[in-house]
């Protein structure tokens, strides 16, 4: 089972969690997906592929209210676990994926892969490969 947790601000996110998520059922994987607000840390670890999703917040950061605190609650149980990173960004380059990727790997994840838009997602390239990376694992 992959499982998607994420946290959209104005529904680019969620759109991305959408399209991977279609992307992955058509390869033949079971997907769930949730909002990390509705969810725990604990329920998503118990999964062995995670797909976490945060749109680029401040200068180029995790959003600080939900997705940092359960990012920071979640890494202790990533070891081993084969992970996923995706949001949408507005301005910047990027950057806050290739830190949230170095985080995960430093707390022992194996990172398969990202997907990363500029705005709104419009049945992007980026989030069918993760989805479909995502099933292969």
């Amino acid at each position: 089972m992959v499982e998607i947790a994420y946290w959209s601000g104005t529904g680019n996110t969620e759109a991305m969690a959408q399209e991977i998520a279609a992307a992955a059922k058509a390869a033949g994987a079971d997907v769930e997906s949730v909002l990390m607000e509705d969810t725990t840390p604990d329920a998503v670890a118990q999964h062995d592929v995670i797909l976490l999703g945060c749109p680029a917040m401040g200068s180029e950061e995790l959003e600080d209210s939900v997705v940092e605190p359960f990012f920071t609650a979640i890494a202790p149980k990533l070891s081993g676990k084969k992970v996923g990173l995706f949001g949408s960004y507005g301005w910047g380059t990027g950057e806050w994926i290739d830190t949230w990727k170095q985080r995960a790997q430093d707390a022992g994840a194996i990172v398969f892969g990202t997907a990363i838009v500029n705005e709104t997602p419009d049945n992007s390239e980026e989030c069918a490969a993760l989805g479909k990376a995502a099933a292969a694992q």
